[in-house]
């Protein structure tokens, strides 16, 4: 295992904690104080398969910096927070985050997490053309999506997802035409099990998808609601 991890957060006690415990793994782990420090890292290091990132640091924001991050990076984001609230994890994903993790957590549950995350993103980079859908296909009029490369065009322009969006819209893709239930999405996407307080998050990233996608957000044409049910692509 030679997966690099990069972790941010301004307490040092916390970032020794997770350095040995992600080491002991076999994990390669770089560390960040502060987030400018994070961003400079993420410039350089071009082979980071995920980055640990608090939320509540001095000068810069754990938010800020997933922001900035998002802007020229897809790698996957996991939030550790001391902040456990709806309206707090809500704000995290709509920044770009992938995933979230509250203080004070289990050593098991942060290695699944991000093992999680490593799982998907490398399965991301082993589609081929034998997928159940085309590699290059027509979402509307002016958005395509090409699965090899990962990329989404609007009006010709690149449209920058970040993996669980695109693995979301993946998903929709490959039930094009089905109804597909939040139960499902999350235990296929997140690889989680289903818990009723996942609704909040899949309406969240699917939100933000739209808002990248559609025209009009409040009159979806590609991912339709199905109301009492999920969502659908035609």
């Amino acid at each position: 295992m030679n997966n690099k991890i990069l972790i941010v957060d301004d307490d040092p006690n916390i970032r020794e904690v997770i350095s040995v415990l992600l080491s002991s793994e076999g994990y390669k782990v770089l560390t960040a104080e502060n987030g400018q420090m994070a961003l400079d890292i993420v410039n350089t290091e071009k082979m980071l398969d995920v980055v640990v990132l608090d939320i509540m640091m001095p000068d810069m924001d754990g938010i800020e910096v997933c922001r900035r991050i998002r802007e020229k990076s897809l790698v996957p984001v996991l939030f550790v927070t001391a902040k456990s609230q709806d309206r707090d994890k809500v704000i995290a994903y709509t920044t770009g985050g992938d995933d979230f993790l509250v203080k004070p957590f289990s050593q098991t549950e942060l290695l699944m997490k991000i093992k999680s995350l490593i799982r998907r993103h490398n399965e991301y980079d082993k589609q081929s053309a034998s997928s159940r859908y085309n590699e290059h296909e027509a979402l509307a009029e002016d958005v395509y999506v090409d699965i090899r490369t990962r990329s989404v065009r609007k009006n010709g322009k690149r449209i920058n997802l970040t993996d669980k969006e695109f693995d979301i819209l993946r998903f929709f893709m490959e039930h094009k035409g089905e109804v597909v239930r939040n139960k499902d999405l999350y235990e296929n996407v997140w690889g989680e099990e289903y818990l009723s307080s996942a609704g909040n998050t899949i309406m969240v990233h699917v939100l933000n998808l739209r808002k990248k996608l559609e025209d009009d957000v409040s009159k979806p044409k590609i991912i339709k609601t199905v109301w009492g049910k999920g969502y659908r692509i035609e």
